[in-house]
C-alpha cells in the first residue's frame, strides 16, 4: 500500500503521547541519548523512581526536565536549542568528550526521529532530496548505541507510510533500528523480522495495517 491520504487517520497519540509512551519503557540505569524533535519530549515524561541517565549531543550526561517557566538558564540548553536543566550529579563535556560517549559503546539506547523505518530496521532520518541535509551525530548515534528506538508519526504530512518495506531515502544506518513507537502502534525489530506488539488504545489493528507500507506479524499482548 502507497496511498493512504484518503482515509481517515484513527485518533492516535500526540506528539506528547508517543514521548510519554517510549518513556515508560526505559529502564532504571539506562545510558539514552536523545535527539532532536520529539525525543526531546522525553525528559519530561520519565517513570518516577527509574533513574536513566540522558545524553545530549551538544554535551551534557545527566540531561533533566525542562525548566520552570521563568527560570531557564539561556547557557543551557538540549541538542535542540531548548531550554534544559541538569540533574545531581550531571557533567558537561566537550564535543569531542561527546562523541566518545557515543562511539565508546556507551549508550544503552539512542532515541531518534525518522523520515522512514523498513522493514528490516534501516534508518533513513537525515536527507530529503531536494531539500537542505541535516546530517548531525545520527550515523555515529545508530552504530554506537546498543539499541536505537525510534519516535515519530505513523504517516508523513501527505499521509504517506513511514514504516516501509524499502526505505527510498538516504539511509543512516542499515538493519540499526531495534524498535518504533509512533502515534498508532509500538514495534519491534530483531533478527530482520518487524513485528506489531501494540495499538494505541482506540486504534484498531487493521487502522495499523492500512497505514503501514511494510510486512509485519501480528505479535500483540506479548513482550
Amino acid at each position: 500500500m502507497t496511498q493512504t491520504s484518503h482515509a481517515t487517520k484513527p485518533s492516535g497519540l500526540s506528539r506528547d503521547g508517543i514521548a510519554g509512551r517510549l518513556a515508560a519503557d526505559l529502564r532504571d540505569g539506562d545510558v539514552v541519548n536523545l535527539g532532536v524533535g520529539i525525543p526531546l519530549l522525553v525528559p519530561a515524561h520519565l517513570p518516577p523512581g527509574v533513574e536513566v541517565i540522558l545524553h545530549s549531543e551538544n554535551g551534557v550526561l545527566g540531561l533533566g526536565p525542562p525548566p520552570p517557566p521563568g527560570l531557564a538558564d539561556p547557557d543551557l540548553t538540549d541538542a535542540g536549542k531548548q531550554p534544559a536543566t541538569l540533574i545531581t550529579g550531571a557533567a558537561i563535556v566537550d564535543s569531542a568528550m561527546s562523541f566518545a560517549i557515543v562511539r565508546g559503546g556507551h549508550l544503552d539506547v539512542t532515541v531518534l526521529g525518522a523520515l522512514q523505518v523498513s522493514a528490516r530496521g534501516d534508518l533513513a532520518n537525515w536527507y530529503v532530496p531536494g531539500k537542505n541535509p541535516a546530517v548531525g551525530g545520527a550515523m555515529d548515534l545508530v552504530a554506537g548505541a546498543r539499541e536505537v528506538w525510534v519516535v515519530m508519526e505513523h504517516v508523513d504530512r501527505a499521509g504517506q507510510p513511514k514504516i516501509v518495506e524499502r526505505c527510498t531515502f538516504p539511509l543512516t544506518g542499515r538493519e540499526v533500528v531495534t524498535r518504533i513507537y509512533t502515534d498508532l502502534a509500538v514495534f519491534h525489530i530483531a533478527g530482520g523480522q518487524l513485528r506489531l506488539k501494540e495499538c494505541t488504545p482506540g486504534v484498531p489493528p487493521a487502522g495499523v495495517r492500512e497505514r503501514t507500507a511494510a510486512a509485519y506479524i501480528e505479535d500483540l499482548g506479548t513482550r
